[in-house]
C-alpha cells in the first residue's frame, strides 16, 4: 500500500520538486536492480565452479606462480599441479627444477633439491596459501568460506572477488578469473601479511588417471628434515 502525505490546501508540489523525487526513485530502483543482478551473477558463477570441481575426482593443470610480499616480488615459478580426492595434491616445479610441494591428505611436504631440505607440517596446521587448493575437488563450498562476492567482467570470462569469512586463515581476499565452462583460469590470493600469491592455469584436465603413489613422499637420503613451518619464516 502506498501512503501519500496530505498536501495543505492552496499548496502544490512544484515541478522541479516532482522531478527531484522521480529522479531519486529511479536512482534507487536502478541501484536495487544492479545489486540484484550482481548477486544473481555471483550465484551463477559460484554454482558453475562448484558443479565443475565437486564432480571431479582428479585434476591436472599447468601453472605459473608469482609471489610478492610488501611489494617485493620473487622470481616467477612454474610447473604441474595434480589433485586427487580427498586432500591429495602434488605441485611439481620445473622452474625452479627440483622443487616439490606435496600433500598426502594428512601432511604437507616442501622439498627443495637445491638445499636437500624437507619441511613437513600437518595439512590442517599449515598456513601455506597453496594448501586450500587441496580441497578444490569434492569439498568446494564457496559461501561457507567466503563473503562479500563481487563480479567484474573480463576478457574470456569474469573475475569473482570475495573476502574470507574468518580471520583464522592466512589470506584476507581472493579473486578468481572464471571462464564460461566454470574453470578457474587465474587465481589471486591476498595475504594478511601484505603478500600476493598469483596463479595462471592452463591445459586443465578433469579426471585424468592418477595413481596414489604420486602423492607418497619419500625423504631423500641425507636430507635435512624440519618438522614444522613457522609462519613468516623459511622459503615458500
Amino acid at each position: 500500500m502506498v501512503h501519500r502525505a496530505a498536501i495543505p490546501l492552496g499548496k502544490r508540489i512544484s515541478y522541479p520538486t516532482r522531478l527531484s523525487v522521480v529522479f531519486r526513485l529511479l536512482c534507487f530502483l536502478a541501484l536495487s536492480v544492479s545489486v540484484l543482478a550482481a548477486d544473481s551473477t555471483a550465484n551463477e558463477l559460484i554454482k558453475r565452479v562448484e558443479q565443475r570441481y565437486n564432480g571431479a575426482r582428479t585434476l591436472s593443470v599447468q601453472f605459473e606462480e608469482d609471489y610478492s610480499i610488501q611489494g617485493h616480488p620473487r622470481a616467477p615459478e612454474s610447473g604441474t599441479m595434480v589433485l586427487k580426492k580427498q586432500g591429495k595434491m602434488r605441485w611439481e616445479y620445473t622452474r625452479p627444477a627440483g622443487k616439490l610441494f606435496l600433500s598426502d591428505g594428512k601432511d604437507v611436504y616442501l622439498y627443495t633439491a637445491r638445499d636437500n631440505r624437507v619441511e613437513k607440517v600437518p595439512l590442517k596446521d599449515t598456513e601455506d596459501m597453496r594448501a586450500p587448493l587441496a580441497f578444490l575437488l569434492g569439498h568446494l563450498d564457496m559461501k561457507k568460506e567466503f563473503r562479500d562476492f563481487q563480479v567484474q567482467p573480463a576478457e574470456g570470462g569474469a573475475w569473482l572477488d570475495a573476502s574470507a569469512k574468518t580471520d583464522r586463515v592466512p589470506y584476507d581476499k581472493v579473486a578468481m578469473l572464471i571462464t564460461p565452462d566454470g574453470s578457474i583460469q587465474a587465481l589471486k590470493v591476498y595475504g594478511r601479511d601484505q603478500s600476493l600469491l598469483s596463479f595462471l592455469f592452463q591445459d586443465e584436465k578433469l579426471n585424468p588417471p592418477v595413481q596414489d603413489k604420486l602423492f607418497h613422499f619419500t625423504i631423500p637420503p641425507g636430507a635435512d628434515v624440519v618438522e614444522a613451518i613457522q609462519p613468516g619464516s623459511g622459503e615458500r
